[in-house]
């Protein structure tokens, strides 16, 4: 199916505005409603899938318009408060369209973060009274039509319905290609920084293409990634992983490696991080201006920087680096200076087409963090 017919099918909803946070199984459509660039509809990329779920309400009051929201199953939870407690018909009843896409089906191969997620997408749907249907590759236009006529009734009933989207449903057609315009290369910044803290240091990682470029540069140096927390699912929630192991141990130093697009997605925990000011804490934000492991759409910052808001929150320490160099420098600073600091470190969208996975399963790589981080303790005491 190509996602262009897909829109063009959604116009005849009255649908004009489009909102939501990209994903790697809906790049095809991602592409198509940015490559529209605002010709037969409004798109917002939100903060999380909650924010869609607000301003689609607001767009409906004002224009009594239903609107589109896409995401990944993933970001399901993120949704769940605002649709129950706002948008249910048993509440204000704002109607609107949802375009998931299936990570983790049942049945089919997929990371272990999304199997779970997977499992229970379609029980999460029935159990928020919202309606759907699954559409794949072999669904042909009059199938769709069915669809979206569903659609058509649930909304005008003042509801939500969704529609579910199976891997490789949306052929691949013009793609949305774009530049930040910076150079510095991301794997080249986590090389720097595990050469400057691995030894010295506990690291917690975002989701996505950081964790699996930190995997196996760690593996490259030092032949483990012990000391690495791999979050691979819960996007935005790495800042609050570390700072419960900086608040469980004040001794140890703390590495968050955060991109742009986490951050921005429960930005809150900058002004937490910063009143409870964790002195062993090091946050570093790695900012290409997308999203750029899910198909590299704009996040809606795109262009803007974080560490004036790390400022105005009390963040003690916050540098920009765009260089090597100027890693390097921030890093020996930050790693010296006991303070809460953030180094946001701006990158271009490159990444290698053969990057892994990691090899073992998310339990394994609990256990061996686990124990790095006991047998440290252990070793402290000794010395002591």
């Amino acid at each position: 199916m190509r996602a262009s017919t897909f829109l063009q099918e959604v116009r005849k909803l009255g649908i004009r505005t489009i909102a939501g946070v990209p994903d790697s199984t809906l790049k095809p459509f991602c592409d198509a409603v940015c490559l529209d660039d605002g010709r037969e509809f409004q798109h917002y990329v939100t903060a999380n899938e909650g924010a869609a779920v607000g301003l689609a309400t607001g767009i409906y009051l004002a224009q009594r318009r239903p609107c589109l929201i896409y995401l990944q199953n993933s970001g399901l939870g993120n949704l769940i408060n605002p649709l129950a407690s706002i948008a249910n018909q048993e509440v204000y009843g704002i109607p609107m369209l949802f375009v998931i896409g299936w990570r983790g089906e049942p049945g089919t191969p997929d990371e272990p973060q999304h199997v779970f997620q997977g499992k229970i997408t379609c029980a999460l749907l029935e159990v928020m009274d919202v309606p759907y249907a699954v559409i794949d590759s072999t669904t042909t236009k009059e199938q769709l039509g069915e669809v979206l006529a569903a659609a058509r009734n649930a909304m005008a009933d003042n509801r939500q319905f969704a529609v579910i989207v199976r891997k490789g449903t949306f052929e691949k057609e013009a793609e949305f290609v774009w530049s930040n315009g910076y150079e510095l290369v991301r794997e080249q910044v986590l090389k720097i920084l595990i050469k400057k803290v691995y030894q010295q240091a506990f690291i917690v990682s975002t989701t996505g293409k950081i964790s699996r470029e930190l995997y196996e540069q760690c593996d490259a140096m030092y032949g483990n990634h012990d000391r690495i927390f791999m979050t691979v699912g819960g996007m935005g929630h790495a800042s609050m992983i570390a700072f419960g192991l900086a608040q469980a141990d004040a001794s140890k130093r703390i590495v968050c490696v955060d991109g742009d697009g986490a951050v921005l997605m429960h930005m809150g925990a900058l002004a937490v991080l910063a009143k409870q000011s964790p002195s062993n804490f090091l946050h570093i934000v790695i900012n290409n201006a997308a999203h750029e492991s899910v198909g590299a759409v704009p996040t809606g910052y795109g262009g803007q920087t974080y560490i004036s808001i790390a400022k105005a929150c009390g963040y003690s320490s916050a540098v920009l680096a765009k260089t090597g160099q100027e890693l390097e420098t921030a890093l020996e600073d930050a790693m010296t200076n006991r303070a809460l600091s953030m180094i946001e470190v701006m990158v271009s969208l490159d990444s290698r087409a053969d990057l892994g996975r990691p090899k073992e399963c998310a339990a394994e790589n609990k256990v061996n963090f686990m124990r790095a981080w006991s047998e440290e303790c252990i070793g402290a005491g000794e010395e002591r």
